[in-house]
């Protein structure tokens, strides 16, 4: 009999260590994992690369995608800020053989854990306080004044909804985290 792919979903509020988190997943071989590239309509970042890190694409251009029912998930997770998952992506990386492992907003991850049920795993990282991920989101330099204060107030919001996650992270002390995620992931993956 084969084994049925598993699906590692990923989310955290803003600050939160998550994309850090993923990519250490990302790295560890063994867990035969594919990283599902979501779509947005965001600009993209300097080191971003379109097709590697996200489907960057216009609000036309998505919004036509949400018409012909292309997505599997989608969110407007920030005014003007849409983001979702490709269903033909999902559906040839499922055909392939392997784990696929998504980094999305809260609801997109509720959204993905109801389609897949059992066949998922739903985790939540979280920095240890809001003055944490504030100093974290500083650091990182891409958000600055209005747009780290609507982070910052969606990132209320956002715990209270990863409550409801298979597993929650605190990501407090970074290496200490990666160990939780990679135990988690890799129990889920051998069950």
């Amino acid at each position: 009999m084969q084994k049925k792919n598993k699906i590692i979903i990923v989310s955290g509020a803003s600050g939160s260590g998550k994309t850090t988190l993923v990519n250490h997943l990302l790295a560890c071989s063994e867990l035969n994992l594919f990283f599902s590239v979501s779509a947005c309509t965001r600009t993209k970042r300097q080191l971003e690369k379109n097709g590697k890190h996200y489907h960057f694409l216009s609000q036309s251009e998505f919004k036509e995608k949400i018409m012909l029912n292309e997505f599997l998930e989608w969110e407007e997770v920030y005014p003007g800020h849409f983001y979702g998952t490709l269903r033909s992506t999902i559906v040839s990386v499922l055909n392939s053989g392997k784990n696929i492992l998504f980094d999305v907003d809260v609801k997109g991850a509720q959204k993905l854990k109801k389609h897949f049920q059992d066949q998922a795993i739903s985790i939540f990282v979280q920095a240890p306080s809001l003055s944490v991920a504030k100093e974290r989101l500083t650091l990182r330099g891409t958000d600055l004044g209005k747009e780290l204060k609507m982070r910052l107030e969606k990132t209320k919001k956002e715990i209270k909804i990863g409550q409801f996650m298979d597993h929650q992270l605190l990501n407090n002390k970074l290496n200490k985290t990666k160990k939780d995620i990679y135990n988690l992931v890799a129990s889920f993956l051998n069950s």
